[in-house]
């Protein structure tokens, strides 16, 4: 993801769980309600499976799980938001879409170093502080490294 410091740039607002994510809104493609999936055998825990999207077998990925955080059976009030990454194009399973905000590159933050090797660092491009929330800026790349193989 390229990140161009001090420009203004719109980003689709989600929610995992309790927290709050955004992504560049150049990237998503459309926004589905959910759908149920054809399980694939052997695929990582974080693959919910495929749907048909027009003819594309598209997969769909659970955010929450990809991210190590609790998840939920997916419902209705669950959204998939189709992005493309490259040349790959996926689901994310998200529990909400919030909304489209113009934000400034420059007042994002870094991801801080937990010092361990784990945590956001990587899957996170940086975080702003939105109305008391932070608001963490995924980094697609980082966040869909094995699609190729899973796809």
């Amino acid at each position: 993801m390229t990140v161009s410091k001090g420009g203004r740039r719109e980003l689709v607002g989600f929610r995992v769980g309790e927290q709050a994510f955004c992504i560049d809104i150049t990237s998503v493609l459309e926004i589905r309600g959910w759908t149920p999936t054809t399980p694939l055998p052997k695929a990582p825990d974080y693959m919910k499976g495929v749907v048909n999207l027009r003819g594309l077998v598209l997969p769909i990925i659970d955010l929450a799980a990809r991210l190590g955080l609790p998840t939920k059976e997916p419902s209705a009030r669950h959204a998939i938001m189709v992005v493309k990454c490259g040349t790959r194009t996926v689901g994310l399973l998200v529990e909400a879409v919030s909304d489209i905000v113009e934000l400034d590159d420059s007042t994002r933050q870094e991801t801080p170093e937990l010092g361990d090797g784990a945590g956001g660092a990587g899957v996170i491009a940086g975080i702003f502080a939105v109305d008391g929330e932070m608001i963490s800026l995924l980094d697609l790349d980082n966040v869909l490294p094995q699609m190729a193989e899973a796809a």
